[in-house]
């Protein structure tokens, strides 16, 4: 028996199909349209908004049918600055909601609702970006990379060496790549077809890894210094790339001139952007045990918890915590083209944006919250240039992420986490890097549900630009999570048919192995991607990678369209994305499945499904076109068609 369809069930999402701006102002009535199909039995529509707090019961109406489904539409007043909202639909005795996180026949809480907000979005270049991640010293050595002296930090390493899975190597490692080397290389990533570069830090430091920053005044010299920015990023300009750098707004060095300057005089200025023992309400060496205790004795042994004076990041002594009660701390870093996130986005540096390390935790400590203001200013100061905002976020953006500050998040909650447990080996005992047990094997319904609780908490315009992943420097590699390249065809599909901005970290497209962040931080083997191949570079996952991308890039669906699921089961998942000229079915299989049967009429009249991609490692999936629309049960497999 073939496994159930679920598209005889009602849809509402944020895309265009739905609502009738892709923009709301503060005090607009727009239209927001639900999909019913025919037999569903439902005898009312309501949609229920939320103003002020209290909620409203808007009556829906008809507003097109055919014989498979009907259109309701209601109207939407946005009287507050983000406005959540639910349809209600009645059925025999009873009633279902339907939220952004389901239809649910019982009551829910608010924090699945739709949710608009009269906040602008992402720049409109965002829709149709593909992200590639960068650490500057792993990518590629200039010709002038090798006449630098190491910094007095380093334990300088040979480009073929694996990176250190943990302790002072992981973090002192230096291979030598610089920006001139990305530059350099520019050609490739052209081919490859991605277009949104992200560089981790390139401020100086005394690791390898950069987020503790000694100054934020100019780029590292053994980057090759603010020319060499300067020159990536026009470089990257002139083929169509944008180049967004990452900055660490929670915290500085204990090298940083700032942090410096504070030590030899507590009376200084800069005294004021820290956090002293003195400031503490509580034992401060008890809180920074606390954090050596969460891990055991891992994070101990790799010196970073010592007993010191002052707030940290996390208990690591070298990363002393900003104090956001200072307001000059505020006009050097956040306000203003002059500001340390101003400077860089303009001549001669040019960035398009900034990716702001652990946002999460920004402005948080003790009774201090100023993590949304100071979300605000930063955005305030992007949005003048039209740049783009990316948060790091471990965990639930629900209250972080309205639409005044973080444009997108790094979505580990919302779609890496998920997607591993799917996918991971069943005796796998990697893990999640935000918790100390192995990564669990879970069926589609979960990972699904879970995807649908974090993704459905924050308005459309917003989940549809999270920043997904298979993985980044702070995590393992895919390839290592899933032990076959046929599971990483299925993640990759997945990362490139999904609502948000696709990011890859470099090497993901050849293979890379890594099993833990650090670790996962390798170099890219330029003389074995330039030969096709070798031990550390599957050149055919490559061509698996432009092939997605191309696809990404070439449809509007992929892009800006719905998503309606249509197929959950433990082993397999089908989802559609659509605009109103274009739809795609979307079959992605981890293991042999029963197959499924979809309607016949979402193919549109006269029409051949159109194969646009199928596994090439795993396997593709036949649709055949009967009375129905049949689709075989291989797996792992992977189809992507255009049905209209």
């Amino acid at each position: 028996m073939s496994a159930p369809h679920l598209l005889d069930r009602p849809h509402h999402d944020g895309s265009a199909l739905y609502l009738d701006r892709t923009e709301f102002s503060l005090g607009e009535v727009g239209r927001v349209r639900l999909r019913v199909p025919r037999g569903f039995g439902e005898q009312r529509v309501v949609l229920r908004v939320t103003r002020d707090g209290d909620p409203l019961k808007l009556p829906a109406r008809v507003v097109a049918q055919d014989e498979h489904e009907r259109w309701y539409e209601a109207d939407l007043p946005v009287d507050n600055p983000v406005v959540g909202y639910r349809w209600l639909l009645t059925r025999g005795d009873g009633y279902l909601w339907l939220t952004g996180r389901g239809l649910f026949a019982r009551d829910v809480a608010d924090a699945g609702d739709f949710r608009v907000t009269s906040y602008g979005g992402a720049p409109a270049w965002a829709a149709g970006a593909v992200g590639y991640q960068i650490f500057p010293d792993r990518f590629a050595r200039s010709r002038e990379a090798g006449r630098r002296r190491p910094p007095d930090w380093a334990l300088p390493a040979g480009w073929d060496d694996a990176p250190a899975e943990q302790g002072d190597a992981a973090v002192r490692q230096f291979f030598g790549g610089d920006l001139a080397g990305i530059a350099e290389h520019l050609d490739y990533l052209d081919d490859l077809g991605v277009n949104l570069l992200y560089l981790t830090p390139f401020f100086p430091a005394r690791s390898s890894h950069r987020y503790d920053a000694a100054t934020f005044d100019h780029v590292d010299d053994s980057l090759g210094g603010d020319q060499a920015l300067g020159v990536l990023t026009r470089a990257a300009h002139a083929r169509g790339m944008r180049v967004i750098g990452d900055l660490t707004t929670n915290h500085t060095g204990d090298a940083h001139e700032w942090f410096r300057a504070a030590q030899a005089d507590r009376g200084s200025v800069t005294a004021g952007f820290y956090y002293w023992a003195d400031d503490v309400p509580f034992d401060l060496h008890r809180w920074q045990q606390s954090l050596a205790d969460q891990w055991g004795g891992e994070v101990a042994s790799a010196g970073w918890v010592e007993p010191v004076d002052y707030v940290t990041w996390l208990g690591v002594a070298s990363l002393p915590k900003l104090n956001w009660g200072s307001q000059e701390l505020w006009d050097r870093m956040l306000r203003g083209p002059g500001s340390v996130v101003g400077r860089y986005l303009r001549p001669p540096f040019g960035l398009d944006g900034w990716r702001i390390d652990v946002a999460h935790m920004t402005g948080r400590f003790a009774a201090d919250d100023y993590h949304d203001a100071v979300a605000r200013a930063i955005r305030a100061t992007i949005d003048a240039t039209g740049g783009l905002l990316v948060g790091e976020h471990f965990y639930d953006v629900y209250n972080d992420q309205l639409g005044d500050g973080w444009q997108s998040v790094m979505n580990y909650q919302g779609f890496i986490k998920p997607l591993w447990s799917w996918l991971t080996r069943p005796d796998s005992d990697l893990r999640f890097a935000d918790l100390p047990v192995p990564i669990p094997r879970r069926p589609a319904t979960d990972v699904v549900a879970t995807m649908r609780d974090f993704d459905g908490s924050v308005p459309w315009r917003l989940s549809s630009r999270q920043w997904n992943m298979l993985g980044s420097h702070d995590t393992a590699r895919i390839a290592t999570v899933t032990a076959d390249p046929r599971l990483v065809e299925v993640g990759a599909a997945w990362l490139f048919t999904y609502p948000g901005i696709p990011a890859l970290f470099a090497g993901d497209e050849g293979g890379a192995v890594g099993v833990n962040g650090e670790n996962s931080r390798t170099t890219m083997p330029w003389d074995q991607i330039d030969a096709g191949g070798g031990p550390r570079w599957d050149g055919a996952a490559f061509q698996r990678y432009r092939s997605l991308i191309r696809l990404r890039r070439a449809s509007t669906a992929l892009q800006d369209g719905g998503l309606r699921w249509a197929v959950i089961t433990p082993d397999a998942v089908a989802y559609l994305r659509e605009t109103a000229g274009e739809r795609l079915l979307v079959v992605l299989a981890r293991a042999p499945w029963q197959g499924t049967r979809l309607p016949r009429w979402l193919l549109a009249d006269g029409a051949t499904p159109e194969l646009l991609y199928g596994g090439s490692a795993a396997a593709t999936p036949t649709l055949t076109v009967e009375d129905a629309l049949s689709i075989s049960g291989e797996g792992p497999a992977v189809g992507v068609w255009r049905l209209e």
